[in-house]
């Protein structure tokens, strides 16, 4: 049976923050919750997304203030999303492609969760590379 991504989902309180905020403050939320990012929205609108590589990327790596840089700055805005009635597969081929870890996870609009390529297990990773394989090998 085709797992969807409410199948996959684990992170169902995921951390939101405004674009105003600081990286410090979205470190701190990342840093309670155990997650490894924090999506940026403004009123009910998802504007980007933000994960620990950006937070050593484009501040740390460049020695930037975390308390005075804002989410604004440095987020990756407009992030690919996915519904959680998408099959699993599409999100894992999706964030592959992509080559990020995070997928935001929206339903009707709004924000119901965040997956991650850690909460895949072997069933979809294992599809996945053996489609990559039959396109090489045709390819």
């Amino acid at each position: 049976m085709t797992r969807r991504i409410q199948d996959v989902m684990r992170v169902h309180e995921v951390a939101i923050l405004p674009p105003s905020a600081t990286v410090h403050a979205a470190a701190e939320a990342m840093a309670s919750r155990h997650q490894c990012a924090v999506l940026i929205m403004a009123t009910d609108r998802l504007d980007g997304i933000l994960t620990e590589q950006d937070v050593v990327r484009r501040v740390v790596a460049e020695r930037r203030d975390p308390d005075k840089v804002t989410l604004a700055e440095v987020m990756t805005p407009c992030p690919d999303t996915i519904s959680p009635t998408d099959a699993a597969l599409k999100g894992l081929r999706m964030m592959e492609d992509g080559g990020y870890r995070h997928l935001p996870v929206i339903h009707k609009g709004r924000v119901v969760g965040l997956i991650s390529r850690v909460d895949f297990i072997g069933e979809e990773k294992t599809e996945l590379e053996s489609e990559r394989h039959y396109w090489d090998t045709i390819g």
